[in-house]
């Protein structure tokens, strides 16, 4: 099987060319080439596949197996895999997602894409959609949950739930850094009060445009990046008054920078950051 290992701010995947390549178990795959030690080491596998519906298809694997509906930074490489092998010639481009078709304008320099900007959609605010169980937040099925208490291994934290795709859970803290992330975060990933898992953002406000974050991915731990949890962030930090609307909020990862921007009047949430192919091999 040949592959490209990508990353997008260092959320790092396997992506395979399905117009080249057939992966006939992606699951199992998924799980033997993420691992760091024994195999490629990545945080999943992404196919890119054909599709009548768009320019592309990516299906996206985490490194337990599971599958995933989106992934922000990992739709970047592929728009950006897509116009660098030749799969589209123009540098707006559509992929179909699990979560829809997200639309791509790509920055072209040297005649490789190395920026994209990707409409993201809406933020899915009510709970039942997430999904979350409102009854652990005492609220109503279809309640948002904002800055709303939730009890997690003897510690009650002030949860905002957003979907942008797939489930996040934003807690605002003092100091990310101080954070035993590979403690808690399996905490939150596996509490009964998210049916299909979440993915948990903890986030320092740094000024009214910036903050810094860190991110425990359901299936896959603690990543460089998430670029549907940055997007989930930065709706957060609106809803809670933390950062300013007018402007684009620059959410800083382990990995890097990306920079979000939720149009509020349209209802859109656009990501913009990086994309970069680190190199090619055959398994």
């Amino acid at each position: 099987m040949k592959f490209t290992k990508m990353h997008g701010i260092g959320n790092d995947y396997v992506y395979v060319d399905c117009f080249q390549e057939t992966v006939e178990n992606p699951s199992r795959t998924a799980i033997e080439i993420s691992d760091r030690h024994f195999g490629i080491g990545s945080d999943g596998l992404i196919l890119i596949k054909p599709t009548d519906q768009a320019d592309c298809e990516m299906e996206m694997y985490n490194a337990d197996g599971s599958s995933g509906a989106m992934c922000g930074n990992g739709v970047r490489c592929v728009a950006k895999y897509a116009y660098d092998h030749g799969i589209v010639h123009k540098p707006t481009l559509s992929v179909l997602t699990g979560s829809g078709i997200k639309k791509i304008d790509l920055t072209i320099e040297n005649g490789k894409a190395v920026m994209a900007t990707v409409n993201m959609g809406s933020p899915i605010l009510e709970a039942k959609y997430i999904p979350v169980i409102s009854s652990w937040f005492s609220k109503k099925e279809d309640a948002r949950i904002i800055n709303a208490p939730l009890e997690v291994d003897g510690q009650v934290f002030e949860i905002t739930a957003v979907s942008m795709g797939n489930p996040h859970a934003v807690i605002f803290v003092d100091r990310v850094k101080d954070l035993a992330l590979p403690v808690i975060g399996p905490k939150f990933e596996h509490h009964p009060a998210f049916p299909d898992r979440v993915n948990t953002e903890f986030v320092e406000v740094l000024d009214s445009h910036t903050v810094r974050m860190r991110v425990w991915e359901r299936g896959s731990g603690e990543t460089l990046a998430c670029g549907t949890g940055a997007c989930a962030v930065a709706v957060a930090c609106i809803l809670n008054g933390k950062t300013d609307s007018s402007k684009p909020i620059t959410v800083k990862l382990l990995g890097g920078d990306l920079q979000i921007e939720w149009n509020q009047e349209q209802n859109q949430v656009f990501m913009t950051g990086p994309a970069t192919e680190v190199f090619h091999g055959e398994i």
